[in-house]
């Protein structure tokens, strides 16, 4: 069985009433980035999940797990 990298991120964003448009500002990346991210078709680098993560004061598995 192939695994797969599921995100919360779009959950987690619109719990803290934040726009793609502003998170993206805050972790450095394109707002197509936290799209890509939200939809399932782009997997962060171990670096922005760290960076997302800490923004929002959580725990990296809170926003990523493996399916």
């Amino acid at each position: 069985m192939k695994e797969k990298v599921e995100s919360k991120l779009h959950e987690v964003r619109l719990r803290a009433d934040i726009t793609q448009e502003r998170l993206s500002e805050k972790v450095g990346v394109s707002r197509q980035t936290i799209i890509a991210i939200e939809k399932g078709n782009y997997v962060p680098s171990v670096l922005l999940a760290l960076k997302l993560a800490h923004f929002f004061r959580v725990p990296v598995e809170e926003l990523f797990y493996l399916q």
